[in-house]
Formats: C-alpha cells, structure tokens, sequence
C-alpha cells in the first residue's frame, strides 16, 4: 500500500499523488491546506477549494509528486 499511486477528485479535477517522489517540501500543505493536510487522513480534500486553486498548487509541487488530470465533463 505504501508507495502506491492515490487519486482524489472534485469531478472536474483528479489530484495524482506519488508518495515515491514526494519530497515533503510542504509546499502543498502550507500554499492550500483546506485541501491539503498532513494531519487528517485521507490528508488530501480535492473538494477543499477551486478547481483552479488545486491547479495553481499542483504545479508549484517542486518533486512532482503531485499532478492533476482533468475530468471529462459528460
């Protein structure tokens, strides 16, 4: 279980997590934390803000640990 790739999702947007790469640079945690937080477990709420918000978050994740798909609205 450890180390395997987890995913959140919104509906519109699907938070990839790879803990192998993570760096724990606490990027995540501090620029969001309504949706990332390392003291609840699941420690990622995909519905904690905007869809754009996790976007812009996402990508300031320096390991790359963290990216995101967008969901196919049907």
């Amino acid at each position: 279980m450890a180390g395997e790739t987890l995913k959140y999702t919104n509906g519109e947007v699907t938070i990839v997590w790879q803990p192998k790469l993570c760096s724990h640079s606490g990027n995540c945690v501090r620029g969001l934390p309504p949706v990332f937080n390392s003291r609840i477990r699941p420690w990622i709420n995909a519905e904690g803000d905007t869809t754009q918000q996790i976007i812009d978050q996402v990508n300031k994740c320096p390991s790359g640990a963290l990216t995101f798909i967008m969901n196919e609205i049907k």
